[in-house]
C-alpha cells in the first residue's frame, strides 16, 4: 500500500511539473492548427469581410453558429496552406501579381478602392487572400488533379449506360448553379458547412461568392464549398440538361430572361428568386435529337463530368484526411460547450 501511495504521489508530482511547463494560450487565440494560432481578431475580421452586417437582426445563438462555421473554414484554410507550404507549393509573388492585375483590369483606381472598402480589405490583405487561393489550387492540382485518369473506355462505358440521356426531345440548356437561401436546411451538405441564417446573411454570402467568381475562382469548387442546393452542391453545382419548355413554363421570369440571354461559358449576375439568391452558369446549349458518341462535344462533356465527379469526391476525402492528420484545438468551440448551461 505504501509503494502504491508513493508512486501515486510521484505521478501526481510529475503531472504538476508538466502542467507548469505548458505555455499559456493567449486570450486572442480562437484555435490552433499544428501549433499555429488563428486569432479571434482574424475570425472576427473574416466575419466582417464575408458578412459585414452580421450583427444586425441576428440572435445570440445565430451569432455563435456563424462564428463556429467561419472558424471551421479558417481552420481548413490553415490546414491546406500548411500542406502547400510543406510541399513547396506556395504561390510566388509573380503569380499573385499576375492574378491581381487580372482582377483589377475592369476597375478604375477609384472603383477598386471602393471595392476594397466594401470588403473591409486593403490591397495587401487582398493579395494575401489571392496567395492562399493560388497555393491551395496548386496543392489540389498536384495531390488530386494530376492523379485523376479518365480512359477512353470510361467515356465509352458511361455513354452506353446513359445513351438515352443524350437523345434530346427538344432544345435544352446545360446549367450549373450556386444557391444561397435565407433559411438553413439541415439536409444541405457543402464542403464548408456554410449556411446563411437569414436574408441579410444570404445576400452577403452570395455577394461574397460573386466576388470570388470575378477573381477567377472555379465555379464548381465554389458551388461545392458554399451552395445550399441539396441536389447540386455535391456535383459542383451541375444541374444537368433542362428543357427550354420547362424554363418557359416554370422558371422565375428574371431567371428565365438571364438564361436565355447568356452564351455558353457565361456566368450570370446574382438573381433573386422566391427560394433564394442564385448565380447561374450556362455550360452549353443543345438542339433536339440523338447526340452520337463520335460527337467530340459529347466525349468532352462526359470526360468533364467524370473528371469533375472524381475531383469533388477526392477533394472531400482529401479535406477529411488532412483534418485527421492535423493537430487542431478549437478553443472557441470548447468555450461554447463550457458555457452551454450558463445564461
Amino acid at each position: 500500500m505504501k509503494t502504491f501511495t508513493f508512486r501515486a504521489l510521484l505521478s501526481a508530482a510529475a503531472l504538476i511539473v508538466l502542467a507548469s511547463c505548458e505555455k499559456p494560450v493567449s486570450r486572442d487565440v480562437a484555435a490552433t492548427v499544428n501549433g499555429r494560432a488563428i486569432s479571434y481578431t482574424s475570425l472576427d475580421r473574416a466575419i466582417a469581410i464575408q458578412f459585414p452586417a452580421s450583427n444586425q437582426k441576428v440572435t445570440a445563438d445565430q451569432r455563435v453558429q456563424l462564428r463556429l462555421e467561419v472558424l471551421r473554414a479558417l481552420i481548413d484554410q490553415e490546414i491546406m496552406m500548411q500542406r502547400a507550404e510543406k510541399e513547396g507549393l506556395l504561390a510566388s509573388d509573380s503569380d499573385v501579381e499576375a492574378k491581381f492585375n487580372e482582377y483589377k483590369a475592369p476597375y478604375t483606381k477609384e472603383e477598386l478602392e471602393k471595392e476594397f472598402e466594401k470588403r473591409k480589405m486593403s490591397e495587401t490583405d487582398f493579395k494575401a487572400e489571392l496567395r492562399r487561393q493560388l497555393s491551395v489550387e496548386k496543392l489540389f492540382a498536384k495531390e488530386i488533379g494530376s492523379r485523376i485518369s479518365i480512359s477512353d473506355n470510361d467515356v465509352a462505358g458511361f455513354y452506353r449506360a446513359n445513351k438515352a440521356n443524350y437523345n434530346l426531345p427538344e432544345n435544352t440548356v446545360h446549367l450549373a448553379e450556386i444557391l444561397v437561401t435565407a433559411t438553413p436546411d439541415p439536409n444541405v451538405i457543402n464542403l464548408k458547412n456554410s449556411k446563411a441564417q437569414n436574408d441579410q446573411q444570404a445576400r452577403e454570402k452570395i455577394d461574397m461568392i460573386a466576388a470570388k467568381l470575378r477573381q477567377g475562382e472555379d465555379f464548381a469548387t465554389l458551388a461545392s464549398n458554399y451552395s445550399e442546393d441539396d441536389v447540386t452542391a455535391a456535383n459542383g453545382g451541375d444541374a444537368g440538361f433542362i428543357l427550354e419548355s420547362t424554363l418557359e413554363k416554370g422558371a422565375n421570369p428574371e431567371l428565365r430572361r438571364q438564361i436565355f440571354g447568356m452564351t455558353p461559358g457565361q456566368i450570370s449576375q446574382v438573381i433573386h428568386t422566391p427560394d433564394g439568391y442564385r448565380i447561374i452558369k450556362l455550360i452549353a446549349r443543345e438542339m433536339a435529337g440523338q447526340r452520337a458518341f463520335n460527337d467530340p462535344r459529347v466525349q468532352e462533356q462526359i470526360r468533364g463530368e467524370l473528371f469533375q465527379g472524381k475531383q469533388q469526391m477526392l477533394r472531400a476525402a482529401f479535406y477529411e484526411v488532412a483534418r485527421s492528420e492535423a493537430k487542431i484545438t478549437n478553443y472557441y468551440a470548447k468555450s461554447v460547450l463550457d458555457n452551454r448551461d450558463k445564461k
